[in-house]
């Protein structure tokens, strides 16, 4: 019988322990996805009460992506050191201050700032999140449950909706950012309380003879200045830019463009639900294929995808009904593609630089998916219409899908001394 902790974890089935904790991750990235939302449903009112054109207003929607780049690189190399359930503690923190803080700011200036606080959270949130999940997960269930982790987002996002269509009503674009903070405060004693960390950064971290096993490596994090990481985190960052500038431009400038075709916001707020209805269906329905087929070829197909469903997207539909269900069809390829990039990553880096690795493949990409709602603001503002600007911003998908087809295999592997510790 194998009495090492962490090869039972890996090669045994998913206890209950497990699947709890997954759980938890699952709705932490949740908030992750409620939070990014919440300003795409409260641009309208922004817009209007402060009176800002579309330029600046793309430059509003960029700020968390801005933060989200910043706290994926500096927390999840920080995760990597003092563990992955303390970083989603210190992200669920950042995200719940810089939410509460949004109801009382009368400035585009300050909310700019706090939008920049609350994406430093969710950065982190993502990195720390997934590392936790590839290494609580078993081997066998591992591409499924990084995917289902991702699925958290969609579904945050669609509560986000819910909850928009009802306050935008009766209490303004503000009540979105109270709902949002009171979500996340609630979530910090559940992280603390029954959230364990990380058998295997336990495993890297370990002391002498610690979990029946010889001493950790003490310098893990120089591995990534490997030529071999170099290529391999230059590779997945662009591929996870391109693809995410597509997947950005639907989720910022939805709720905009549907008001801009003359419907009410909360009809601009369903519509945005049942795109992350799609990106939920999506996000799982990749996981369970990946249980069958190879996750690279599934994540390519979803990417081409997306630039067509984007590309017929940008056509406008005559009614309410219709827009959602291509933005339903949309969100599912999108969002495939997505999770399926996050299985990749979480498969390309063994546990010690894991969360690090994650971290500045996420970070450096969200830098780039910064641009996508400026870009677009700025198509917007230059006179193109909403056809020319979903091609061009459906081009990044197209693009990363043929990085993906073009990559040697062995690019994204881990090499086979660190199989064991994976």
């Amino acid at each position: 019988m194998n009495t090492n902790p962490l090869r039972r974890l890996q090669d045994g089935p998913m206890s209950k322990a497990q699947i709890v904790s997954i759980a938890i991750a699952i709705t932490c990235v949740g908030l992750d996805g409620f939070d990014v939302l919440a300003i795409s449903y409260a641009s309208p009112g922004i817009a209007a009460e402060w009176h800002i054109d579309r330029g600046a207003l793309g430059i509003v929607l960029s700020m968390e992506l801005l933060g989200m780049a910043i706290g994926a690189i500096t927390l999840g190399a920080l995760a990597d050191r003092i563990g992955r359930r303390n970083i989603m503690l210190t992200c669920l923190s950042l995200m719940c201050i810089g939410m509460a803080c949004v109801t009382w700011t009368r400035t585009i200036a300050m909310l700019c700032v706090l939008r920049v606080l609350t994406g430093l959270g969710i950065g982190g949130m993502f990195a720390a999140a997934n590392a936790l999940v590839a290494e609580t997960s078993n081997v066998r269930r591992r591409d499924l449950c990084v995917t289902l982790m991702t699925v958290g987002y969609p579904l945050g996002a669609i509560a986000a909706g819910l909850f928009a269509e009802n306050l935008l009503k009766g209490y303004g674009w503000r009540s979105i950012f109270v709902v949002g903070s009171l979500a996340t405060l609630v979530m910090i004693p559940i992280v603390m309380l029954r959230l364990p960390e990380s058998v295997s950064w336990l495993y890297t971290r370990r002391p002498l003879e610690a979990l029946g096993a010889a001493a950790g490596q003490p310098n893990e994090l120089a591995r990534l200045a490997d030529p071999g990481y170099v290529r391999k985190v230059i590779l997945l960052t662009l591929v996870y830019t391109l693809h995410f500038i597509t997947f950005y431009f639907l989720l910022k400038w939805v709720p905009k463009i549907v008001v801009d075709l003359g419907y009410p916001a909360t009809g601009a707020a369903s519509v945005l639900v049942w795109a992350s209805v799609g990106s939920a269906i999506g996000g799982t329905g990749i996981g369970l294929l990946a249980q069958r087929f190879p996750i690279r070829a599934l994540t390519g197909i979803f990417m081409l995808g997306s630039t067509i469903m984007v590309g017929i997207f940008g056509r406008g539909q005559n009614s309410l009904a219709a827009m959602g269900w291509i933005c339903l069809l949309t969100g599912i390829c999108t969002s495939a593609g997505g999770a399926g990039i996050y299985a990749i990553i979480a498969s390309s880096f063994p546990p010690g630089i894991r969360a690090s690795g994650t971290g500045i493949v996420i970070g450096f990409g969200r830098g780039g998916t910064v641009l996508a709602p400026i870009i677009a603001g700025y198509l917007f503002s230059y006179g193109y219409g909403l056809q020319t600007v979903a091609i061009i911003m459906g081009c990044g998908s197209l693009i990363a899908a043929m990085l993906l087809a073009l990559s040697d295999r062995s690019a994204l592997a881990v090499p086979t001394h660190v199989h064991s510790h994976s």
